[in-house]
């Protein structure tokens, strides 16, 4: 039963990177055909990422009310739609409008699988899925390059996508018994005790802390009710979780749209062999979540965050050294690229050992409306750094933000130690 879900769940994440590097391929040949300048391409991208942030805050709530498999069905649907929206447009306000819905239902989807995997999957699952919305990203863009490069146009490329993502909205529909089979068989399980009741895993860490007869006085996380995000936010070790993921995505978001102009202007790289080359970061993190699916478990999520976030930190390095011509940055982009892989899937999957899994769903609400963020705003804000002073500072750039990620992982680690070991008190976690 889990085993078809977890293929219905591949799927869904494949479907999820799509549409998300379309619009970049795409809007060489839609800004001319709307009549609108090419800089107008980040409104649409900021609708769309705003309402992501606001469904992915929404998340918590709706899988209280609906449960995963419906959100699932509901959210796909309107991603269908918003797409099939794109696809029909002729106007720049109309694709701003149906921007609103496509972001709400991407965010959805993204906050409840990803909690849905970290809850009922081994890690590698985690890494591997993560590694599927890579495939997606680069499926997305050759749907939409196939048919502009055969003559056709942009609306026919948003068209295929919209229906793929209507396909797989029959198949969730569908698959909704199996969402409810799984939810009775873990209720079952978790009343007859046939779950772990080890403190690792099925408490909140506010439980790990307490003394032994609180501990066997307490009811297994899965029969408590799910706190809302103003709880959530205030449980101790949330803050650094949350700034964790911003810094993460602000460092993956600026490195790949900046890597190109780097190269560029100031590596003096040919533009047409900059541009093949910042496809290698992409390339890195889908590959490098491939392989990391293999050893995650042996290692944990701590240590594959640990290796990864070091790994982008000396790959950053090695961007920046004055010597070393073309190849440098060539090398240093895929390691930049095997680095980042692991952090983000492993962050996520850590969230109910961290935190307990009655909270999962809102902290990780929580941490995808802060990926979003940092996605945002990361390039932005580097953008004004380029045109006041150079782009010879995206390297320590980056490099600033990993380190505070390194150092937020390890205040997380830190907490978890102490409440693991009561060498702090109940409150305190």
């Amino acid at each position: 039963m889990l085993t078809l879900l977890l293929v219905i769940i591949y799927i869904a994440f494949i479907s999820l990177g799509l549409p998300d590097s379309v619009l970049g391929a795409a809007w060489p040949s839609m800004f001319e055909q709307l009549g609108v300048p090419v800089g107008y391409a980040g409104i649409i991208t900021m609708i769309i990422a705003g309402t992501t942030i606001l469904s992915s805050l929404s998340s918590n709530f709706l899988n209280r009310k609906l449960g995963t498999g419906r959100v699932m069905v509901i959210s796909v649907a309107v991603t269908a739609a918003a797409l099939f929206g794109f696809s029909v447009s002729s106007k720049f306000w109309h694709l701003c409008l149906i921007g609103i819905p496509y972001g709400l239902g991407a965010g959805n989807v993204d906050a409840s699988l990803n909690n849905y995997v970290a809850l009922h999957y081994k890690p590698r699952h985690m890494s591997w899925l993560h590694c599927f919305w890579g495939v997606g990203t680069m499926i997305g863009p050759a749907v939409m390059s196939a048919f502009i490069a055969g003559g056709g146009v942009w609306t026919q490329g948003y068209r295929s996508i919209s229906i793929f993502q209507m396909i797989l909205t029959a198949v969730l529909l569908a698959s909704l018994p199996l969402w409810k089979k799984a939810e009775k068989v873990e209720e079952k399980a978790g009343r007859n005790g046939e779950r772990s009741l080890s403190l690792t895993n099925e408490f909140p860490l506010e439980t790990r802390c307490a003394d032994e007869n609180t501990v066997s006085s307490t009811l297994p996380a899965e029969e408590e009710s799910p706190v809302t995000l103003k709880t959530a936010i205030k449980i101790p070790g949330v803050l650094f979780a949350i700034l964790a993921f911003l810094c993460y995505c602000i460092v993956e978001a600026t490195t790949g749209f900046w890597a190109t102009t780097y190269m560029v202007f100031y590596r003096g790289i040919e533009i047409n062999l900059a541009t093949s080359w910042a496809m290698l970061f992409y390339v890195g993190i889908t590959a490098g979540r491939f392989l990391s699916g293999f050893v995650s478990e042996k290692l944990g999520d701590k240590n594959m965050i640990r290796s990864g976030s070091a790994i982008v930190l000396l790959a950053l390095a090695l961007m920046a050294l004055p010597f070393g011509g073309k190849w440098l940055v060539f090398a240093a982009l895929i390691l930049a690229g095997f680095g980042c892989a692991p952090i983000f899937p492993c962050m996520i999957h850590a969230t109910p050992d961290r935190f307990g899994k009655k909270n999962s769903q809102a902290v990780i609400g929580l941490q995808m409306a802060c990926a979003y963020t940092g996605s945002t705003f990361g390039p932005p804000l580097f953008g004004l750094i380029v045109q006041k002073i150079s782009v010879f500072w995206l390297p320590f750039y980056g490099m600033i933000f990993a380190l505070l990620l390194i150092v937020l992982s390890e205040l997380l680690n830190r907490r978890q130690r102490l409440c693991a070991s009561g060498q702090t008190g109940q409150q305190a976690c």
